[in-house]
C-alpha cells in the first residue's frame, strides 16, 4: 500500500471565491463528487485536501499500481477543476492522515476516519487500538558508489558489502516480484543498526526490489504485546514495502515475568512474516550477542531464508587507517596521540573507534587548530573538580564527626563520575555497583546518612527517585515456603530508583543455617545483580557482625563496592552534638552545662551500650525536663525568656560510672 502527495497547478474551478455560503455549498459538492469517483473500491482513493487561488493538493491511497497522474488529474476533472498535476511524492501514513484531516476540516471528503476504516487504516492510525509504530522514506536518490562508501564506513565488509554486490549484480526487473531473502542486522549500538538498515533498503529500492520508498519499524519490547490483527494491520498497510522489527531489550536475559508475552509477540511476527513474505521485506534488528531471541524468531520462522547483516572487528593496521580516514574528512593531520590508545592485539568496532577519534579530534581543536583555546578548561574537566551538587551534600557535610564516612561517599560518587568519563572516551563498562555496607554502634547516624545519601544520588543524576525504603529481617523473611523470595523481590520493586536500607542485617543469618534466612540472601544477592543500575542496596549494622554476615554467602561480599564505618563520637563531638541539638530546638547551653555534659559523656562512653548521637538526644530530652522542674519552683513573673531558653549545669545529671560486666544505657 502507498500514498501520495500531488501538487498541481489551479488553472480554473466551478467556485474560487464567494460567500461562506457558497463556499460551503460548493465544498458539500466537491464531497459528493469525492465519493461518486472513487466508489467503494478498495484498490484506491483519490481526494481534495487544499483547494487555494491558485494551486491544489491531493492524495491518494493505492494498493495496486496506477497510473498517478493520470488518476489526479481525472479525480480533478470530476471535481470540477481544472489543474496541471505534478509528479506525485510518496509519504508516509502520518502524512496522509494529515491531508485527509484537512480535508474533513475543509468538508471535501465526508469523514476521514471512514476512508481509515474502508482501507484497514483504523487500526494503526492511533487511539484505544492504535499500535504505536515509526515510518521513513527510503532515500530515492542514493548512488551506488556512495552506498558501497557509506557500508565500509560502517566496517560491514563482511557482510553488507557482499550483499550490496548480489543486489547490484541482479537483473532489475520493471516491477518488484518479491523477496528471494530477509534480513537480520545485528550491532551493539542503534544508531549502528539504523544506518545498515537505511543503506540496505536504499539499495534495495533503486534496484527495484522494494516498490514502496516508505518502510514503517516497529519496536519490541519485552512485555509489550498488540492483538495478531494489528500486527497483520501493519503487514498489510506495508504490502510493497518493509518492515523493521528493532528488538530494545538491554540485555538477553529471560524475564521470567515477561516470558510468555514476549514468545507471543515472536509468534505473531513470525507468522506475519512468513505470510507476507513475498509482499513485504522484512529486516529483524538486534544486538550483537542477542542470542536468545534471536533463536526463538529462527525457531519460528519456517522455511524463511535471511541473510546476516553485522558491523565488523578490525584492529592494528586497519583500526588506524579507519581513524585516518576520519581525520582526513575533517581536514586535519593525524599525530601519535591519535593513535596512543590503539593496541595492535585489539579489536575494535566502529562506535569505539569513533570515540577515540573525537576525544582526539576535540584536543586538536584546542590546542592545534586553534591554540588561543588551550587554556580555556575543559568543561568535563570543570564538572569532575565541582562538588556534588544539592543540599543533601551540604547537610552530610555539616554532620557532627563522619570523618570516615564522609570520604567513603565522596569516593563513591567520585567513581561513578568517573564511569562516564570512561564512557567518553570510548571505554565500556557495565553500570558500576553502589551497594555499601554500613557498620557501627547504635547511635552513629547511619539510618540518617543513608537518608541523605539516597538524596544526594537524585540530586547528582545518580538514582531517579532517591527515596528510602528501610527493611529488616521481619520485613523480608515469609512466614510460610515460598514467601521470602517474593517479598523480597516485592521490596527492591518498591526501592527501584532509589535505596534499600536493611538494617540490622546480620539478623538474617544469626544462628539460623538452613532457614528462611538464608533464601532472603540468595534472592538479594539475586535482585542486587537484576538491579544494579536501579537500585543501591545499603546493609547496616553493628561491626563485629557484619564481618560474619558478608562471609554467610561466597556472592555477597564481591557485589558490596564500599565499606562505610561509622565510628564512636568522642567527647568533643558529642558536645557538639548537643550544642547542635540545642540550637535546633530554640535553646543554648551556656558553659558550665557545656563542661558537665563533657564529663558525663566520658562517663557513659564507658558503657558498652552507649548510644552515641542517641544518647545525647536522651540526655538534651532530660535536661530540659529538669529545666521545667527547675523552673517551676520560681515566680513565674520573675522568670526572663533567657532563662526558658537556656540549659545551665543544674539540668545536667552526670550518670554514675558502672561496673564493666554491668554496664547500663541512661543515667541517674
Amino acid at each position: 500500500m502507498q500514498f501520495f502527495k500531488i501538487c498541481g497547478k489551479l488553472i480554473a474551478s466551478e467556485v474560487n471565491e464567494g460567500d461562506r455560503r457558497t463556499r460551503m455549498e460548493f465544498a458539500h459538492k466537491i464531497a459528493a463528487r469525492t465519493a461518486e469517483f472513487n466508489g467503494a473500491n478498495n484498490t484506491r482513493y483519490c481526494f481534495l485536501s487544499v483547494l487555494a487561488e491558485d494551486y491544489v493538493t491531493m492524495g491518494i491511497i493505492a494498493t495496486q499500481s496506477v497510473d498517478l497522474v493520470a488518476f489526479a488529474e481525472s479525480c480533478a476533472k470530476h471535481l470540477g477543476l481544472n489543474a496541471k498535476i505534478e509528479f506525485p511524492d510518496e509519504i508516509t501514513l502520518a502524512n496522509l492522515q494529515n491531508l485527509l484531516s484537512n480535508a474533513d476540516r475543509q468538508s471535501y471528503i465526508e469523514d476521514d476516519d471512514a476512508v481509515l476504516e474502508q482501507f484497514g487504516l483504523d487500526r494503526i492510525c492511533g487511539g484505544r487500538r492504535g499500535l504505536e509504530f515509526g515510518e521513513n522514506l527510503v532515500n530515492y536518490a542514493a548512488k551506488e558508489e556512495d552506498l558501497f562508501a557509506s557500508a565500509r564506513k560502517l566496517f560491514t565488509n563482511e557482510t553488507l558489502i557482499p550483499e550490496l554486490e548480489r543486489i547490484y549484480a541482479g537483473k532489475k526487473y520493471v516491477y518488484t516480484l518479491g523477496h528471494p531473502v530477509h534480513y537480520i542486522v545485528e550491532a551493539d549500538d542503534r544508531d549502528i543498526r539504523r544506518e545498515i538498515y537505511k543503506v540496505l533498503l536504499d539499495a534495495l529500492h533503486a534496484n527495484l526490489r522494494l516498490e514502496n520508498c516508505r518502510y514503517s519499524f516497529l519496536d519490541f519490547r519485552p512485555g509489550e504485546s498488540y492483538s495478531r490483527m494489528t500486527y497483520e494491520a501493519l503487514y498489510k498497510i506495508s504490502e510493497g514495502g518493509a518492515v523493521v522489527i528493532r528488538y530494545l531489550a538491554s540485555d538477553d536475559a529471560e524475564d521470567d515475568a515477561n516470558a510468555s508475552t514476549e514468545r507471543e509477540v515472536i509468534e505473531n511476527i513470525c507468522d506475519m512474516a512468513k505470510r507476507y513474505r513475498n509482499k513485504v521485506l522484512t529486516v529483524l534488528c538486534f544486538p550483537r550477542e542477542c542470542k536468545r531471541v534471536k533463536a526463538q524468531f529462527y525457531e519460528n520462522l519456517g522455511t524463511m531464508s535471511f541473510v546476516e547483516l553485522r558491523e565488523d572487528f578490525i584492529g592494528g593496521e586497519d583500526a588506524k587507517t579507519f581513524l585516518s580516514a576520519l581525520a582526513k574528512e575533517n581536514h586535519v593531520r593525524t599525530d601519535k596521540m591519535l593513535f596512543a590508545n590503539i593496541k595492535n592485539d585489539h579489536f575494535y568496532l566502529a562506535t569505539e573507534l569513533q570515540a577515540v577519534f573525537d576525544e582526539w579530534y576535540n584536543q586538536k581543536l584546542k590546542t592545534t587548530v586553534y591554540p588561543q583555546y588551550k587554556d580555556i578548561a575543559v568543561a568535563r574537566g570543570e564538572t569532575v573538580k565541582a562538588k556534588p551538587q544539592g543540599s543533601a551534600y551540604d547537610e552530610l557535610m555539616e554532620m557532627i564527626g563522619l570523618t570516615e564516612a564522609k570520604q567513603v561517599i565522596k569516593k563513591a560518587l567520585n567513581y561513578y563520575k568517573m564511569q562516564k568519563l570512561y564512557e567518553e572516551k570510548g571505554v565500556k563498562r557495565n553500570n558500576p555497583a553502589m551497594h555499601m555496607i554500613f557498620s557501627g554502634n547504635p547511635g552513629t547516624a547511619k539510618t540518617t546518612v543513608a537518608r541523605l545519601f539516597a538524596r544526594i544520588m537524585r540530586e547528582n543524576g545518580l538514582l531517579s527517585r532517591g527515596h528510602l525504603v528501610e527493611v529488616g529481617r521481619g520485613d523480608l523473611v515469609g512466614r510460610f515456603v515460598g514467601w521470602t523470595a517474593q517479598t523480597v523481590q516485592e521490596k527492591f520493586k518498591a526501592a527501584m530508583g532509589g535505596v534499600l536500607f536493611i538494617d540490622e542485617a546480620y539478623s538474617l543469618v544469626d544462628d539460623r543455617d538452613g532457614s528462611y534466612g538464608d533464601e532472603a540472601i540468595n534472592t538479594i544477592v539475586q535482585e542486587m545483580e537484576n538491579h544494579r543500575a536501579d537500585v543501591v542496596v545499603i546493609f547496616a549494622g553493628y561491626p563485629n557482625k557484619m564481618e560474619g554476615f558478608l562471609a554467610k554467602n561466597p556472592g555477597l561480599r564481591s557485589r558490596i563496592a564500599f565499606h562505610v564505618p561509622f565510628a564512636d563520637y568522642n567527647c568533643e563531638e558529642l558536645c557538639q552534638i548537643a550544642d547542635m541539638v540545642s540550637r535546633k530546638n530554640g535553646m543554648r547551653l551556656d558553659k558550665d552545662a557545656y563542661d558537665k555534659l563533657a564529663k558525663a559523656f566520658d562517663i557513659a562512653k564507658a558503657d558498652d551500650d552507649f548510644g552515641n548521637g542517641r544518647y545525647v538526644r536522651n540526655v538534651f530530652e532530660q535536661a530540659k525536663m529538669n529545666q521545667a522542674s527547675r523552673l517551676l519552683e520560681k515566680d513565674f513573673e520573675t522568670i526572663t525568656t533567657d532563662e526558658i531558653t537556656t540549659i545551665t549545669a543544674d539540668d545536667i545529671v552526670i550518670p554514675e560510672a558502672t561496673k564493666p560486666q554491668k554496664r547500663r544505657i541512661g543515667f541517674c
